[in-house]
């Protein structure tokens, strides 16, 4: 076999070692599973390592290489976030409430890979729920940070980012319901990337927040982002929320060349309480976008900053309603000593889940209760068209925005987790795209102190093909995406 370094390969390089021959997706996949065993005790990146499902994966993965009918991720070795649900493998949420809960389905995009005979190596972490900024709020481990093992890897995609950034697998899949895929990416220094809404599937990801939940991948390089989303994107007829066309080819469109190319940057997004290191690195980004030749201005996005108050109205409300089904009668974790049926409800519920999910239940009940429906949830909603409104208004004049992805690097494990209103502001610069439903990128732009900064672009609806253009012509201009951590 050919010595493959598995710190730096990438889906494209592993599709030509793997075609070529000069590796088997067996031995790729020991490789990895290996490298698992060795880091896993110091990132705890996964709840779940799927060993013999992968072996199993990988050989079938390598008859049909040698048949020559395999596709793009054909024997690529990746994760999945364990609120995607894969039939016969635990998808637990991180939560105590889905702890032994094994799923009798697939998620939409668990058949796409299983279709492609991608290799699972198994679930990745995650803020119980998918609710949190930094995977503390897992109910079954702690995922650190692989370049500083102190710090946060981000949230909620905090044991996906950790994977990837670890080289514990060629990438992963994870969700995105107000920068869950962007912000741990960013604090990871790896592309995390949140499509359209509706783009994806969302059939069999466990629901958060319906009309803001997004899949999309973590990956190594934007080249290999275009590739899954290629894969995955697509009309499902199980999501009602699916929209109905056509996929480009996201891969040929990837250019080095911006000449022309519009890029506003929205002076909303640089504001008190952004690290000055943060700040210096996205300017120092702008300048390398201007010198590709890109036509660089100033914008305005003055809704911006109701943003987060939209969100944590909007998104609480929705799971309130969401997670009202795990009442411990029809599956998962059941508090059996109870006198009373609606006893045996209420202590089901104070026992299964975390803290944080119990005060964004709490919040948005509230937000629906009689008398506040209309001050807070209506207000809300209606706030948010004008957010989404400000955004199609602004993308007449530019192609893409570009911005910080989060405020500050990866902060210490223990930091912010008894301040929730803190924690909140780690996704301000996310969750406006989530808001409006359009899709977001994060690449790496930069370290500071020795962490990674990661650069957000934001493009209108459906212009994915816009986004990765200006991620890519930034990523092979510099060369942060080739830094590793010191693991």
């Amino acid at each position: 076999m050919k010595s493959v370094n598995l710190e730096t390969i990438t889906i494209a390089e592993a599709r030509r070692l793997l075609d070529n021959k000069e590796v088997s997706a067996l031995e790729l996949t020991k490789n990895y599973l290996e490298r698992i065993k060795t880091f896993e005790k110091d990132i705890d990146a996964y709840v779940t390592v799927t060993e013999d499902r992968a072996l199993e994966d990988a050989n079938l993965a390598d008859k049909r290489i040698g048949e020559g009918t395999q596709t793009n991720l054909t024997g690529i070795p990746m994760q999945l976030k364990d609120n995607i649900c894969y039939s016969g493998i635990p998808t637990t949420c991180s939560s105590k409430m889905l702890e032994n809960f094994v799923p009798p389905y697939d998620a939409s995009i668990s058949t796409y890979l299983k279709n492609e005979n991608s290799v699972l190596l198994g679930k990745g972490n995650l803020d119980e729920f998918a609710m949190g900024s930094s995977t503390e709020n897992s109910a079954l481990k702690l995922t650190k940070n692989p370049w500083d093992t102190s710090r946060v890897p981000g949230g909620s995609s905090g044991g996906p980012a950790a994977a990837v950034a670890a080289s514990e697998c060629v990438f992963s899949l994870g969700s995105d319901t107000g920068g869950s895929i962007r912000q741990p990416a960013s604090l990871c220094g790896v592309v995390g990337m949140k499509p359209t809404y509706g783009l994806v599937s969302r059939f069999g990801l466990v629901a958060f927040a319906s009309s803001l939940d997004q899949i999309g991948p973590l990956t190594k390089s934007v080249e290999d982002s275009a590739l899954v989303l290629q894969s995955i994107a697509g009309y499902d007829s199980r999501d009602s929320t699916s929209l109905d066309v056509k996929i480009p080819d996201y891969v040929s469109n990837l250019t080095t060349d911006l000449k022309g190319f519009r890029i506003g940057i929205p002076k909303e997004y640089f504001i008190e309480g952004i690290s000055p290191g943060v700040e210096k690195s996205i300017l120092d980004a702008v300048e390398v976008l201007k010198g590709l030749g890109a036509d660089v201005k100033e914008v305005s996005l003055p809704h911006t900053k109701y943003a987060l108050a939209v969100y944590y109205i909007i998104a609480p409300s929705e799971a309130s309603a969401n997670l009202a089904r795990y009442d411990g009668v029809k599956y998962g974790f059941s508090e059996k000593n109870a006198e009373t049926m609606w006893a045996g409800f209420e202590n089901t519920r104070s026992n299964g889940f975390g803290p944080e999910v119990k005060r964004r239940i709490m919040l948005g009940a509230y937000a629906l209760s009689a008398g506040y429906y209309d001050a807070y949830y209506l207000k809300a909603q209606k706030v948010r068209t004008l957010i989404r409104q400000e955004f199609e208004d602004v993308f007449k004049n530019v192609d893409v925005l570009a911005m910080p992805t989060s405020p500050t690097t990866a902060f210490k494990i223990g930091d912010k987790i008894d301040d929730p209103l803190q924690m909140y502001l780690n996704d301000i610069f996310t969750i406006p795209a989530n808001i409006a439903g359009i899709p977001g990128i994060s690449i790496p732009a930069g370290l500071v102190d020795g962490l990674p900064v990661g650069l957000q672009f934001m493009a209108g609806t459906l212009q994915e093909t816009n986004l990765f253009k200006a991620a890519y012509a930034y990523e092979q201009a510099t060369d942060w995406h080739n830094q590793a951590p010191p693991i």
